[in-house]
Parts: C-alpha cells; sequence; structure tokens
C-alpha cells in the first residue's frame, strides 16, 4: 500500500493515499474529529481506491470560514474548491457524522461531480435558523469546552463515542487526541453549522447511489437515527444501502475499519458503473 502523506492548497490542509480504482473516495469528519481520525480506514481500504481526507474549514492547519454562523453549503463549496485546486471532477464523497451534512449538500449541489454518497453515523442537524439560541446540546458544547479547556472537553466526552471505550483504550486515545486539538473560531462555526443543518432536506433530493452505515452501539447517532436518514434517501436515489457494523459505536470507522471499507467498497463497485 502507498503511504499516507499530507499536503495542502488553498488553505485547506489534507491527508492523501494514492491506490486504484477509477476515483477517491474523499473523507469528511466529524465535529469533534479531523482527517487523521480517518487514517485506520485509509489503511484499511489498503490502496483499492485513492482517499483524500481534509480538515474542514478552521480544523487541523485549514483556514476558517469567514461566516461566522456558515451553512453546509459554505462547506460544501470550500470543499469544491479544494478538488477543483486537486484535478478531482468525480469521486465518491463519503461524510462521517458532521461530515454527513456537508457530503449531502456536495452531492446535491454538484451532483454531476459526486459518483457515490456514502454517510456514517449521519447527523441530521437540528434545523435552527440563523441567529436563533443555538440548540441546548450545541450549546452544552461549546460552554463545556469554554468551562473544561480542550482537553478535560475531549476526556469528558471521547468515550461515549466508542462501544467499548475501556476495552480498547488505543482507540479511545486517538479519538480524545483528535477531539482535544479542535480550536476556535473553526469549532464554533461548526457547531452553528449543526444547529441549522438540514439533512432531511438535502438527503431527499439526492440522486446518486447512497449508503447509510451506522454502528449498532452509536449512541450519539443511534441506528434509529441512521434508519431515517436512510428513508429520505430511498425517496431520490435509484440505489441504495442501509448497513449496520456490530460491535461498533460512533467512531465506527476507527473501530471497526476494515468493516466500514469493505461495506463501503461492496456498495461503490456494484452501483457506481451503473451511474458513471
Amino acid at each position: 500500500m502507498t503511504g499516507i502523506t499530507r499536503g495542502s492548497v488553498g488553505g485547506i490542509s489534507y491527508l492523501r493515499c494514492d491506490g486504484g480504482g477509477p476515483m477517491p473516495m474523499v473523507l469528511l469528519h466529524g465535529i469533534g474529529s479531523n482527517a487523521q481520525s480517518f487514517e485506520p480506514l485509509m489503511m484499511a481500504l489498503d490502496g483499492k481506491y485513492p482517499t483524500l481526507a481534509w480538515d474542514a474549514p478552521g480544523y487541523g492547519e485549514s483556514k476558517p470560514l469567514d461566516a461566522q454562523w456558515p451553512h453546509a453549503s459554505d462547506y460544501a463549496e470550500a470543499l469544491d474548491r479544494l478538488l477543483a485546486q486537486l484535478k478531482t471532477t468525480r469521486c465518491i464523497v463519503v461524510g462521517h457524522s458532521l461530515g454527513c451534512l456537508i457530503a449531502a449538500r456536495y452531492a446535491v449541489l454538484a451532483k454531476a461531480k459526486v459518483a457515490a454518497l456514502i454517510l456514517v453515523s449521519p447527523a441530521r442537524g437540528y434545523r435552527s435558523r440563523k441567529g436563533d439560541p443555538l440548540p441546548a446540546p450545541v450549546a452544552r458544547r461549546l460552554e463545556e469546552l469554554d468551562q473544561l479547556g480542550p482537553e478535560k472537553f475531549a476526556a469528558k466526552r471521547a468515550p461515549s463515542l466508542l462501544a467499548d471505550a475501556s476495552g480498547r483504550p488505543d482507540i479511545l486515545h486517538a479519538v480524545e487526541r483528535a477531539m482535544a486539538a479542535v480550536r476556535r473560531p473553526g469549532y464554533d462555526q461548526a457547531c452553528r453549522m449543526l444547529a441549522n443543518g438540514r439533512l432531511q432536506d438535502d438527503a431527499v433530493n439526492v440522486e446518486v447511489p447512497a449508503a447509510v452505515i451506522n454502528g449498532d452501539r452509536d449512541s450519539v447517532t443511534p441506528v434509529a437515527n441512521g434508519q431515517l436518514v436512510y428513508q429520505d434517501l430511498q425517496k431520490s436515489s435509484a440505489r441504495h444501502l442501509f448497513r449496520i457494523i456490530e460491535d461498533a459505536g460512533h467512531a465506527v470507522c476507527q473501530e471497526k475499519p476494515e468493516e466500514v471499507a469493505r461495506a463501503m467498497v461492496q456498495f461503490v463497485e456494484s452501483n457506481v458503473a451503473t451511474h458513471a
């Protein structure tokens, strides 16, 4: 397998891994994460597809967005600029958690550039309006970050992302390290995007092949939540799949990377060709 390398262009940092396959998989991380959280999945794909994992605006070395109260469209436009600079004209878009809001928005706005959409542990958003008080769960995130600081904030929240935090200290450490690396104003912007996120509105308009993958022990975005997203996708997507990964929590891409990679490849190879 070709090694994972780091790059940066146009104010966005990313990890990439070359490989075979007709087009790259573009990986969009969640709210308390970053590109490094996808390293286990990138390694599990073992070069079957080229992979590109970005640090979303305001994460890692990526510059934050200009808008202080951004929408998923703002992130989708940043993604489109990144892919254009990397000369990527068609890709498979994979979102995890908050990244699903961006992935689905991109699949609607730039459907000619998206061969397939894969939503892992999807966050649906709270459908708030810009400027409204933040929903309580979102406001609590910022309050805890203010009160505890990044490291204690991560130590408090990270265990809930795993199915068995005590049994997988290596994964817990990786999840906690990524969460402790969040910085302002990027995290605040992402929280506001989560508040106004409307995954349902985009899911019912996704026409490309679309899959939902959920850990069976996910307490953040439970299986029932994933099923609702899948029901929305079925209204417009001609090809679709819902897959449950056993013994996995919200951090399913780190807990069960081989199973997630296998589900992704099977779905893509059975569906994308008819839409290429």
